[in-house]
């Protein structure tokens, strides 16, 4: 199977076929004797708790560095960089595109190597009047506009800018991306050196003081950066994440380009990197900062989005990801996290609901409380590490256990979204994050 051929075609049935297994494995406990119906959860516990326990407790601070800092600073260096398109799909942002054409301007890389883009994505504020100001001020800056509604979402508007292009390297950004100067250097450079086809930098909260639903965000991207470096130190998988994505030009053209029938084009992407092959790696310091969504509608938007796209690409790719494409580890690594991640929340509901139709506990409870856990404890380690962007909340016992009980929340997120996808047709639609100024 081409991945180019990969259309996204039955995702309803797959969606209520995998419904289903939930349901069953929900149900299947209930139906033993009750000397043993919690061994079911015991045992998957004590194997996806322990991978998970490995993959946290395998992350180094010095892991997937630039070893050899000082590296940017050779004159040799400079004349063997590669030459760099650095995209932004931006609609709608008349509150952060005058702060990001300045943040882009600000980017350390010799200047006949470099070349800036931003995607007007059919915008419908005042983003094109201004990016057509900008423009003007500064001629380094290249703008493509898009008419509205023109399809594909994000991955349609950065499809639309490759023919103009020619950079060895992409460097995609989201329009409320803010970042330290060098960091493109030390991107490439970590790239080079260690045979990377993409490199993921850690996202960073820029409005971690803002209240308490910015700072558990921050603290789950760092959580998320330890289980990525973790589980890619243990031979498994390690995936973009959007904003802040250096990717090979060769091996994105390889992959067919970005898909268009997906609403998570950062998801996609890393699974037909995978699937050919081209590592990616996450690269802790210097971060990309990022406004962390100020609500909680906004915050179950976003993580709608985020969940419907993480499901859309098991259910597109999976006859590649149990082919021999993968090896044994990678195989592992997919399986645990798809249970944890996607499988877990739903067998929970299910569970809950039986058990409150025949009076019974929960039976579930055990593997619940050691996924939450080993997240609880990649958060101190995430939060115990240094941070050259914003500073990262104090990984303290209250704040711990209150990110934790925030991280709940895709118990809610993920049952919604299958159920969702299992009655409803989809109808792609590029739901952007809104972004403040912060």
């Amino acid at each position: 199977m081409a991945l180019a051929k990969i259309s996204g075609e039955n995702r309803r049935i797959k969606s209520i076929l995998f419904l289903i297994c939930c349901t069953l494995a929900g149900i299947f406990p209930h139906l033993i004797e009750p000397t043993k119906n919690l061994f079911p959860s015991i045992a998957l516990s004590m194997i996806l708790g322990g991978y998970g326990l490995r993959v946290v407790l395998k992350d180094r601070r010095e892991n997937y560095q630039l070893q050899k800092e000082d590296l940017i600073q050779d004159e040799k260096f400079y004349e063997t960089l590669p030459t760099v398109d650095v995209l932004v799909a931006a609609r709608d942002e008349e509150n952060v595109i005058e702060r990001l054409v300045s943040r882009l301007l600000s980017i350390e890389y010799p200047e006949e190597k470099l070349s800036l883009w931003i995607i007007d994505d059919g915008s419908q504020d005042r983003t094109p009047v201004l990016l057509q100001k900008l423009r003007s001020n500064y001629s380094k800056v290249n703008v493509l506009s898009r008419p509205f509604l023109s399809g594909g979402g994000k991955s349609g508007a950065l499809n639309a800018v490759l023919n103009r292009t020619d950079g060895e390297w992409l460097f995609i950004l989201d329009a409320d991306a803010q970042l330290q100067g060098n960091i493109l250097l030390r991107a490439i450079a970590l790239a080079l050196n260690g045979g990377w086809s993409g490199v993921q930098l850690r996202k960073s909260v820029v409005n971690c003081d803002l209240n308490q639903l910015a700072a558990y965000q921050a603290m789950e991207m760092a959580m998320d950066a330890v289980i990525q470096r973790g589980r890619l130190a243990c031979g498994g998988v390690s995936e973009l994440r959007g904003n802040g994505q250096l990717i090979n030009r060769k091996v994105l053209e390889s992959c067919g380009g970005f898909n268009e029938k997906t609403i998570t084009d950062d998801l996609d992407l890393s699974f037909r990197f995978l699937l050919t092959r081209s590592p990616i790696v996450i690269m802790w310091d210097p971060p990309i900062q990022e406004e962390a969504v100020e609500s909680m509608s906004a915050l179950f938007r976003q993580r709608k989005r985020w969940a419907e796209g993480g499901l859309q690409r098991f259910f597109d790719y999976w006859p590649l990801l149990i082919s021999k494409r993968l090896s044994k580890l990678k195989k592992i690594d997919l399986t645990c996290f798809f249970l944890l991640q996607y499988v877990l929340p739903v067998v929970s509901l299910i569970d809950l609901g039986v058990s409150i139709i025949l009076v019974e506990r929960p039976l579930y409870w055990p593997l619940s409380i050691v996924a939450l856990g080993i997240s609880s404890l990649a958060f101190w380690k995430g939060c115990s590490q240094n941070s050259e962007g914003p500073r990262l909340p104090s990984p303290n016992f209250i704040s711990i256990v209150g990110a934790t009980i925030y991280l709940s929340h895709w118990f809610i997120v993920i049952p919604f979204i299958v159920f969702k996808m299992s009655l409803f047709r989809k109808t792609l639609v590029w739901e952007k994050t809104d972004h403040i100024g912060s």
